[in-house]
């Protein structure tokens, strides 16, 4: 049932969020050119969109109008490309490939590469801060400091850094936990936390949410140290074998292949279980989990 769900619905936000990149990130014809040329290469045509699924199966819960929870989908990718722009730098881990294609960097050069991740940075808060993705100033605002949350130093920026650290020092199982809790899971809890917030769901009602994003979110990141280890370059888009190369402590490295993906499956099934109160609206984020530890990229 996954696949039938969650295919058509992983094409359907491509071409909806790469659309709706295309409209804001329109080419200027003056001495800008290059800097938007930049933005779209890295925002438009790659990506598995997760983010912008899991911000409009979220809003779906709630009945959101789904070209609002589009702009906030736009808004959260936005964030996650200038973060992989800047993670891929020589100057952090300096990468050469990035969905199946050079990196900014490489493919443009390092100071545009910068420029290109600080105006993706900032396109974010635009998006959330235009009337068009929601009438209600207050909804706005609080999209706006939960979106600013998760990406700076409270989350995946504060993740960023201890991944910077983890290279030099060794982590145990919790300090790794809380590591990929901040650098990934942050964003993915911003996804479903908006679709609450679009919906006018006060905070304590959020809660099974949050639930279902730390444990799918965590999942989504032991599967992805798996495929650091036994992953296909072709597949992931991305140089693999990277983390162990550079020492790094994972989820792999701690408890072994077997008991990191047994894991993984434990979390993907209590993250379903927070979603027991919903009905069929619910299918797209059970098959979501389902994927995060089935995916071969």
């Amino acid at each position: 049932m996954a696949d039938t769900i969650l295919d058509p619905a992983f094409e359907r936000i491509r071409t909806e969020i790469d659309s709706l990149f295309d409209a804001l990130l329109a080419v200027p014809p003056d001495p800008r050119a290059r800097l938007f040329e930049a933005m779209r290469y890295a925002a438009i045509g790659a990506g598995k969109r997760l983010r912008p699924l899991l911000v409009t199966a979220s809003a779906g819960l709630f009945h959101v109008d789904r070209q609002r929870a589009l702009r906030v989908g736009a808004a959260v990718e936005a964030i996650h490309v200038y973060s992989l722009i800047h993670d891929d730098l020589p100057c952090m881990d300096d990468d050469d490939i990035r969905r199946g294609k050079p990196t900014l960097h490489k493919a443009y050069d390092e100071a545009t590469a910068v420029l290109a991740g600080d105006s993706l940075h900032a396109l974010a808060f635009e998006i959330l801060g235009d009337d068009a993705t929601h009438e209600d100033p207050f909804v706005r605002s609080e999209l706006i400091g939960e979106l600013a949350r998760a990406a700076g130093p409270s989350g995946m920026a504060g993740g960023q850094m201890m991944d910077m650290v983890a290279a030099e020092s060794a982590l145990d199982l919790s300090a790794v936990t809380r590591l990929q809790q901040l650098k990934t899971g942050a964003l993915i809890g911003f996804c479903l936390e908006a679709g609450a917030i679009m919906g006018r769901i006060p905070p304590e009602g959020r809660t099974k949410l949050r639930g279902y994003a730390r444990d799918v979110g965590l999942a989504f990141q032991i599967a992805d140290d798996l495929l650091d280890e036994e992953g296909e370059e072709e597949k992931t888009g991305k140089k693999v074998g990277k983390d162990r190369d550079q020492g790094k402590e994972t989820f792999v490295t701690l408890l072994g292949r077997d008991r990191a993906r047994q894991q993984a499956e434990l979390l993907v099934a209590q993250g379903i279980e927070y979603l027991a109160s919903y009905g069929a609206e619910a299918d797209l984020l059970r098959a979501i989990a389902r994927f995060a530890v089935e995916r071969d990229h």
